[in-house]
């Protein structure tokens, strides 16, 4: 990006593998659990991590909990890599299949790519192998039908 880094943080449910919380931020933090989810969160909830600062900090501790009392907190063994498979699966698609993240666009036009990739393109129509080869969104309307 120009002018600098851009962090974003994005929330996964695994079950049907729907960003449902997200975040841009110029520092590493936990901004995709500040209250901004799409969805609250169900009973059960268990939050899966990796190792970092961000999520092994009281910051975000407080912040989970305020957010959703009951939820588990989960995070990945030192060297264990497939323990955060699926977020670097979203990562890599969205590198793969978004133009404009090679260093050269504004912040806003970053965020508006990001934007319009999530909210109008991988939770509503891009397929996904692990839920039959459907979109987040088609995925949970044929699970309530």
């Amino acid at each position: 990006m120009s002018g600098g880094w851009l962090y974003l943080t994005v929330v996964l449910d695994l079950h049907d593998r729907k960003v449902v919380g997200w975040a841009f931020s110029d520092r590493m933090d936990v901004g995709a659990w500040d209250g901004r989810q799409k969805q609250a969160p169900l009973p059960g909830l268990i939050f899966h991590s990796d190792r970092g600062s961000q999520y092994c900090s009281h910051a975000f501790r407080e912040a989970l909990r305020a957010g959703c009392p009951d939820v588990r907190r989960s995070m990945s063994r030192k060297g264990e890599c497939w323990d955060n498979a699926c977020a670097e699966s979203f990562f890599t698609t969205l590198k793969r299949e978004l133009e404009g993240l090679d260093g050269r666009r504004s912040a806003a036009e970053v965020r508006r790519s990001v934007f319009m990739y999530v909210e109008t393109y991988y939770n509503r129509v891009r397929a996904h192998s692990a839920i039959d080869f459907v979109a987040p969104d088609v995925f949970k309307l044929g699970r309530v039908a």
